[in-house]
């Protein structure tokens, strides 16, 4: 491990949360106003935290969809004009290291998981916001290497978590090794370990698995992660087979210190379908933490719903856990954490 080198939680104090607004040329353009709406409240509920930075090719219409949220939080908005293909900032915005006490942003490849969509513009966020001067310090061009931000998960005490279905995908980084692909994580981010989760895949899931839908850390030493356990439902024996696998692996897991960490089992929303019956990616580990809250997707399940905010709050006591309904978002194959990116206190200019 690089002492001089850290990654922080995503708990640690943060300067602002990155949206990339909904628009017309993007997977959205069916359900527009459907998944704008969900977007307002995800917006809303940033802005009582911390200042917001959207990334849109259509100012002037999200400059409108947030004429009325902003008068709650007056120039606590920044809009960049930025050319997206799609919306999940999670995956291709910057991730930031302290590198000798200073923030610098990493700017991976983002390959749209492993060649599945377009990601051209996607993949130029990280630097044309460096075009506007929005960072602090020069994003590191680490676009040799494929990573995703909902693909890795730090305790911010020396232990990275991925899963080996995504970083180990051959459409990725096919020419490393598991082996290689560990080194490099540890250079990278300066941690001194990294925990490789192998099953609870989730139905709908078209990531390859970030860990970001299975299982996050949380203060105290605490790991949060998928039960298979359906409080208004019930789910297929193959995705409980999954759950209960990665269960046993969690199980097994220490710190790098040597410590057992904390579990919290998280329940699983009942099945939800497309139009097309086809599974989507409802969980409620996809949750983004501010400086002053927790923001959890829920699913219209009230039982279900209100459960895993009980126990997040559990997780979090000294932040304020607030549920918002991410029905939209599942609809393109993600959630609530998958479309933010924050950004650690003093990386950027605003």
């Amino acid at each position: 491990m690089n002492s001089n080198l850290f990654l922080p939680a995503e708990w640690s104090p943060q300067d602002a949360v990155m949206l990339a607004w909904p628009h017309a040329d993007t997977d959205w353009c069916d359900m527009l106003d459907e998944v704008v709406a969900c977007y307002q409240q995800i917006a809303r509920a940033i802005l009582q935290a911390e200042p917001l930075v959207v990334v849109t090719p259509d100012v002037d219409g999200a400059k409108r969809d947030l004429e009325e949220i902003e008068k709650t939080a007056p120039h606590r908005v920044h809009y960049f004009f930025v050319p997206t293909n799609d919306t999940w900032a999670r995956d291709f915005g910057a991730i930031t290291v302290l590198r000798d006490g200073v923030c610098v942003p990493l700017d991976f490849k983002f390959d749209a998981w492993g060649m599945k969509f377009a990601a051209d513009k996607d993949n130029l966020v990280t630097s044309r916001l460096d075009r506007y001067g929005l960072f602090q310090n020069t994003p590191q061009n680490l676009r040799h290497f494929v990573l995703e931000g909902g693909s890795i998960e730090s305790d911010g005490n020396g232990t990275l978590m991925t899963t080996a279905t995504c970083l180990l995908s051959p459409n990725r980084n096919a020419t490393y090794t598991k082996d290689e692909i560990t080194e490099c994580l540890k250079s990278m981010f300066g941690v001194r370990q990294v925990l490789w989760v192998h099953h609870g895949e989730m139905p709908g899931d078209d990531t390859d698995s970030h860990i970001d839908t299975l299982a996050r850390f949380a203060p105290g030493n605490v790991i949060l992660y998928n039960g298979a356990v359906c409080p208004c439902g019930d789910i297929s024996e193959a995705h409980s087979r999954q759950l209960l696998d990665m269960e046993e692996e969690i199980n097994q897991m220490v710190n790098a210190h040597g410590e057992k960490y904390n579990l919290m089992q998280l329940p699983i929303p009942a099945p939800i379908y497309d139009e097309a019956g086809q599974p989507l990616p409802a969980t409620y580990a996809n949750f983004l933490i501010t400086n002053r809250s927790v923001l959890v997707p829920t699913y219209g399940q009230p039982l279900a719903d209100e459960l895993a905010l009980g126990i997040i709050r559990v997780a979090f006591p000294e932040h304020e856990v607030q549920g918002i309904d991410c029905r939209a978002l599942i609809k393109q194959h993600g959630s609530l954490h998958c479309i933010t990116m924050q950004f650690p206190k003093h990386t950027l200019h605003l």
